[in-house]
């Protein structure tokens, strides 16, 4: 056995003290024949191993690799190879510094400062080998953003005081750029008590932080504003630093500006804060448009002004402001305060609170005219914004060249997009039927350096995505012979279980229908199912051409790529479509035909019900959906069968049924439950479903609820897409999609003021009377009986609908909101029901 088996053995056996020992012992020659082989196995053996064989083999492997390779570059660039990223192996870092630290002391400052130019977040691997060196060599620590956030990750009080990193980062804490991924609470910890203990300054620290919050604006990090606390500085503190609060309180993140407003409010009442100061702070808060700060804005406004009457105009102009807020309690509060303070107040502050007084509640306006007389500013109409459809998305061009193709491929990525699926079929399609010497050349670079992995296939399992599936066929056209050798392998092994929809299989059953084709050494002449719109239809005419394109080959059709064909075409087929389709002989040309003639399929009976359930999610859907006619093409078929769990690619969904809604509705239904309370973006696919055509009934409606409840602000924004392009072509389902909100709120998955926050939204764009109509719908299953407690958000939802009425204009009696409005008492609930009765009342 030689020396590489030797440590193929060792490698194997997951024996990193046995490959250490091995490499150090050889001579020169053969340390340098490992270091030769180790990186072209390394990267055949990452992916082509079974994926629980290269987490044992690595680290032995990367341990020879430092021992066998001599210069600097050439270990650090080892180290940092992706093979070998987010190795969780405890000790390899002192089993890679043992080796290192046989070298010169130039030397291993060189890997260490090469491994700290080459790091990134967040896989911060090998970074206490680099550390470990800049300490022991003395050298300058490192500048790289990267190197400072492993340093603050590990940062220790207990041994702040002799370490030569904490003496050249501790100063610079909040100068990182990559603070956010140092683990924020570990940091507040940190300096909490290093700033205690005296090794760090608490004026450079509390000026470091203010001024990281300053530079964040938006973005700043909300447990900062914590530190900020438990810092606790003194009035003298809080008063060196002033200008800089009052920068903080219009964009900072809501913690941010109630620590700024906190600060400023204490300063004002020692008596420490310059009036310029005080009209700029109430100025910005009044913008802000969060409740909890406009309620500090006005109280503190109201104190402020019994302390030094001189402000009085400073705060009217500021509550002018808050008139226009659309929230009953914060007007009442305004108005109340504006009124307590009419007598004092001059000219330029009962000019500014007559003018804003327009947009008041009557009863609120004749408290105004009272105080401040008549002459107040006519209410204005509400304007509408006009209403329109989402856009379509837009088809990308055909590719134009094989090298366009071989480039497309190439830069096929994860999660891979539908469009660029249809684009990269469709291409392949067309030329390796053109041009196919010419594409095989151009695609030579890109399959020569294809291990199985690319297909999906590991070891001895096949767990193919559509993505495998893709560069499958490309590679049967690129390379016959030895796809055919791949298929053959393939049949004995086992197919591991795959997340793929029945939807997401229709899709890679079309990549791989190519690969016998292919394999045979030829091309195919064209795909029938490529969209002709970004809604994923297929041209009936355009259909039809490619169907005597291939009888005129001589060629059959695929049996996924004419279902899909078939299930792209619109509800509506002229007479002129149809006649032509009888005239195909094929025997797809003539299942064309029949599904023209026989109207396409049938729109199935879905039905959705929910129960709430002890886990998570807390309400389960079961869904149920009519089984398909017997007669239908299998590939057909098989789109009734339902599942649950997860899914990364439900935005090809639609594209596959553009003209069934609902029953891609029922797949989404399955998914969206469990991932309300996540970042997961599937959910922004519901923009682009109701772009289609066909019914819409109760699967429809609960995935669009659960969009309007999802926890993610672009999972909403898609919700309110929807609910603008089925507002502008009529099409809103209200029952069902009132009945899917009561449930799911009733249950406990929907947060009902995520769900007005959609309304609010909708309402802007110029959905107002689906907005209305649906409130008004919801609002009788959801409003408290006598001696219930109203549910969270329920008073939102009578302001939402109060927004929506008026500008609708509409006139209506709600016998549900007249019962609330009409109990005793002036809570939120009953001030909004009130509020809506009198708008929907009025003459």
């Amino acid at each position: 056995m030689n020396a590489w088996e030797h440590l193929l053995k060792l490698a194997a056996a997951c024996d990193t003290v046995g490959a250490v020992r091995l490499v150090t012992e050889l001579d020169p020659a053969d340390r340098k024949a490992i270091a030769a082989e180790l990186p072209r196995y390394v990267t055949k053996r990452s992916r082509s191993g079974a994926w629980w064989e290269w987490p044992r083999e690595r680290t032995p492997l990367m341990v020879a690799g430092v021992a066998c390779m001599s210069g600097a570059a050439a270990v650090s660039a080892w180290l940092l190879r992706r093979e070998f990223r987010w190795m969780s192996d405890p000790d390899k870092a002192d089993q890679v510094l043992g080796l290192l630290r046989e070298r010169p002391a130039e030397w291993q400052a060189d890997v260490a400062r090469r491994i700290a130019a080459r790091l990134r977040l967040p896989d911060l691997t090998h970074w206490a080998v680099a550390a470990a060196i800049v300490r022991e060599t003395g050298i300058e620590p490192p500048d790289e953003d990267a190197f400072m956030v492993g340093w603050l990750r590990e940062l220790d009080p207990a041994t702040a005081a002799g370490d030569p990193l904490f003496a050249a980062y501790g100063p610079r804490i909040f100068e990182i750029d990559g603070l956010g991924a140092a683990g924020l609470w570990r940091v507040v910890e940190s300096v909490v008590r290093l700033t205690g203990d005296g090794l760090l300054d608490r004026a450079a620290v509390v000026d470091g932080l203010v001024r990281r919050l300053l530079r964040d604006g938006p973005a700043a990090l909300t447990p900062l504003a914590g530190l900020h606390d438990r810092l606790d500085p003194d009035l003298d503190e809080a008063a060196a630093r002033a200008r800089d609060y009052a920068r903080l309180l219009p964009a900072g993140p809501t913690a941010v500006a109630d620590l700024a407003l906190a600060q400023l409010r204490r300063l004002e009442e020692a008596g420490r804060l310059e009036e310029e100061l005080f009209t700029e702070s109430v100025a910005a808060l009044v913008f802000r448009p969060e409740k909890k700060l406009l309620r500090a804005a006005v109280s503190w406004a109201g104190d402020a002004v019994l302390r030094d009457a001189g402000r009085v105009d400073v705060v009217l102009e500021a509550l002018a402001t808050v008139f226009v807020q659309d929230t009953l309690a914060l007007q009442e509060r305004a108005v109340r305060l504006a009124v307590k303070v009419a007598p004092q107040a001059g000219e330029p502050g009962r000019e500014a609170v007559r003018q804003a007084a327009a947009g008041l509640p009557a009863e609120l306006r004749e408290k105004i005219s009272a105080a401040y007389g008549g002459g107040l500013a006519e209410e204005e109409a509400p304007v509408a914004s006009p209403l329109t459809a989402g856009p379509v998305p837009r088809l990308p061009p055909p590719i134009a060249s094989p090298d366009e193709l071989a480039r497309a491929i190439a830069g096929l990525g994860w999660p891979p997009d539908p469009y660029d699926f249809e684009r990269l079929l469709a291409g392949l399609a067309e030329w390796s039927h053109r041009e196919p010497g010419a594409l095989r050349e151009a695609l030579r670079p890109w399959w020569q350096q294809l291990t199985p992995d690319a297909f999906g296939h590991y070891g001895r399992e096949i767990r193919e995505g559509v993505a495998d599936g893709v560069r499958r066929a490309f590679f049967a056209f690129a390379a016959p012979k030895k796809s055919a050798t791949v298929s053959k392998r393939a049949a004995s092994k086992r197919r591991g279980r795959v997340a793929l929809d029945v939807l997401d299989r229709l899709y890679l059953s079309r990549a791989l229908e190519l690969v016998p084709c292919f394999e045979k050494g030829g091309g195919y002449p064209v795909l029938l199912a490529t969209p002709t719109t970004g809604t994923g239809h297929v041209d009936p005419g355009v259909l039809l051409d490619r169907l005597e394109l291939l009888e005129a080959a001589g060629v059959a059709a695929l049996p996924a790529d004419l279902a899909q064909a078939l299930l792209r075409l619109p509800r509506e087929i002229s007479g002129a479509d149809a006649r032509r389709a009888a005239a195909l002989t094929s025997e797809a040309g003539r299942s064309c035909a029949a599904w023209m003639r026989g109207g396409g399929l049938a729109d199935p009976v879905v039905s959705v019900s929910a129960r709430k359930s002890d886990g998570w999610p807390p309400c389960e859907l079961r869904i149920a959906i009519e089984p398909p006619a017997a007669d239908l093409p299998e590939p057909i078929r098989r789109l009734f069968e339902l599942r649950s769990g997860y899914t990364y690619t439900a935005a090809w969904w639609p594209l596959a049924l553009p003209a069934h809604r609902e029953i891609v509705a029922a797949h989404l239904a399955g998914y969206l439950p469990a991932s309300m309370e996540s970042r997961d973006p599937q959910v922004e696919v519901l923009a682009s479903l109701v772009q289609g055509e066909g019914p819409l009934g109760q699967a429809t409606a609960y995935a669009l609820a659960c969009g309007m409840g999802h926890m993610n602000a672009a999972g909403r924004a898609a919700a309110v897409d929807a609910l603008l392009t089925l507002a502008a072509r009529g099409e809103v389902p209200v029952a069902a999609l009132g009945e899917a909100v009561i449930k799911l709120v009733g249950s406990d998955l929907l947060k009902l003021n995520r769900v007005v926050a959609v309304f609010e939204d909708a309402t802007q764009a110029g959905a107002h009377e689906a907005v209305w109509a649906l409130i008004a719908y919801l609002l009788p299953g959801l409003l408290p009986k006598d001696g219930e407690r109203p549910r969270t958000g329920v008073a939102d939802l009578l302001a939402a609908g109060a927004r929506a009425a008026r500008i609708a204009g509409v006139r209506a009696d709600l016998p549900e909101v007249a019962a609330v409005a009409a109990r005793k008492g002036s809570s939120r609930l009953v001030q909004e029901a009130r509020r809506l009765r009198h708008l929907l009342t009025a003459p």
